[in-house]
């Protein structure tokens, strides 16, 4: 296997033990045994734990951002609607059990790390997401707008854990649609 091919198989299980376990509730020695790798593999390419999650928080975010851009066109009549329900695909197909930033958030809140930079980041580059869309689109109070549309989405994203994220992406998205109707009147 080669050098990247290590890293990225060291990233996918840490982003599935983290996940599925925590933050805290998974060992670097877990992590290096379930990737089949050498200790000191490990160490060539993440100098610690901490080093080691903030990788898996960066191409988690990539991705995310990734995901969403490929289904919302910005130049569509409806980019708000799409982005709630590429949202909540998201959450279906990667985020069933909840949200990774929040739990880091959560985990390393008052550290001063970049763990928690990394996730407070996520969470502000949503809101700005908003912004941007609101101006582009010409919306009156885009800044209220924005803050309600993230405060939607970190809903649903809450929501998904008790009905699941078909139920919340659609009860958010008539949500959505409120809203929008609100901001043109």
């Amino acid at each position: 296997m080669s050098r990247s091919a290590k890293k990225d198989t060291l990233l996918q299980v840490a982003e599935r033990l983290f996940y599925e376990h925590g933050f805290r509730g998974v060992g670097l020695k877990q992590i290096i045994s379930e990737a089949n790798i050498a200790t000191m593999t490990l160490y060539n390419h993440f100098s610690s734990k901490d080093n080691l999650v903030e990788e898996v928080l960066k191409q988690r975010e990539e991705r995310y951002w990734s995901y969403l851009d490929s289904h919302v066109e910005m130049d569509s009549d409806s980019p708000f609607i799409l982005a709630v329900e590429a949202h909540g695909l998201w959450l279906k197909e990667q985020s069933y059990k909840g949200d990774m930033f929040l739990r880091a958030i959560e985990d390393y809140a008052g550290t001063d790390n970049e763990i928690e930079n990394i996730a407070r980041g996520h969470k502000f580059k949503l809101l700005k997401y908003f912004q941007q869309l609101a101006q582009r689109k010409g919306k009156k109070n885009g800044r209220d707008l924005a803050n309600q549309f993230t405060l939607l989405l970190e809903g649903t994203t809450s929501m998904t854990t008790l009905i699941g994220a078909e139920k919340a992406t659609e009860h958010s998205t008539a949500m959505a649609r409120t809203l929008l109707v609100q901001h043109t009147l």
